[in-house]
């Protein structure tokens, strides 16, 4: 069994669990109890009737989050020539090709998200046992994997973030701090259930939408009234 810590145990005395609370509920009961000193992150978990197991029930993408996430990500853009200066005037952190595809192979890792033109690939490919499992490999469907490196640098400087389900059929996403505004927490979980409505499988069966809650990192989690998200 678990051991929870005090902190934890008495932020959890404060809530509800039988309930489901109205986004602004939820929301300033999750800042209201956090345990910890330090500004944490908000964090949204949501579980869908899909089967993860299946290829057409598979749900991956990015959104951007309209007041971010209160972390700046370090970006590094695999690109040459005209493209590698558009990330760079884009203010990617790092820009190259072969000389990082070394550095990580030799254990470099000082970077949140990848982004690559389609034509580095190749080479990026050589890393895939390495950033697969960190979930930092491009993805097209991710647009991480593209010509437009200002636009993919511009949109996660952003705030903008991948989401993935996971092999319960459970999607995790940040959507700010402790120290956002409520309304800006509640307007980014809304951007998310929104986004998460719009890519729903045709093969996703019964209800789609099944529990979302709400938590910070070390705080307990805060369910949600779903008829106050799922529009």
């Amino acid at each position: 069994m678990a051991k929870f810590g005090k902190k934890y145990l008495e932020a959890l005395k404060q809530v509800d669990k039988a309930k489901t609370y109205d986004p602004a509920e939820a929301v300033a009961l999750v800042k209201k109890v956090a345990p910890a000193k330090f500004d944490e992150t908000v964090e949204v978990a949501v579980r869908l009737g899909v089967d993860p197991k299946k290829a057409d029930q598979q749900i991956r993408g990015a959104v951007v989050l309209p007041h971010g996430t209160g972390k700046t990500q370090r970006v590094l853009v695999f690109a040459k020539g005209e493209k590698a200066k558009e990330a760079e005037m884009a203010g990617a952190d790092y820009v190259g090709d072969e000389d990082y595809i070394n550095k990580i192979q030799q254990g470099w890792f000082e970077f949140d998200v990848v982004v690559a033109t389609p034509d580095m690939m190749g080479a990026v490919g050589k890393l895939g046992r390495v950033l697969g499992p960190k979930g930092l490999m491009p993805n097209p469907k991710t647009g991480t994997v593209t010509f437009d490196v200002a636009k993919a640098v511009n949109e996660i400087k952003a705030g903008k973030i991948e989401y993935r389900v996971d092999k319960a059929g459970n999607i995790h996403a940040p959507i700010g701090k402790v120290s956002f505004d409520d309304q800006k927490l509640i307007e980014n979980l809304q951007t998310i259930i929104d986004t998460l409505i719009k890519v729903k499988p045709a093969a996703a069966k019964g209800q789609y939408v099944r529990n979302v809650t709400v938590s910070s990192t070390m705080g307990p989690g805060v369910k949600i009234n779903l008829s106050k998200v799922v529009k």
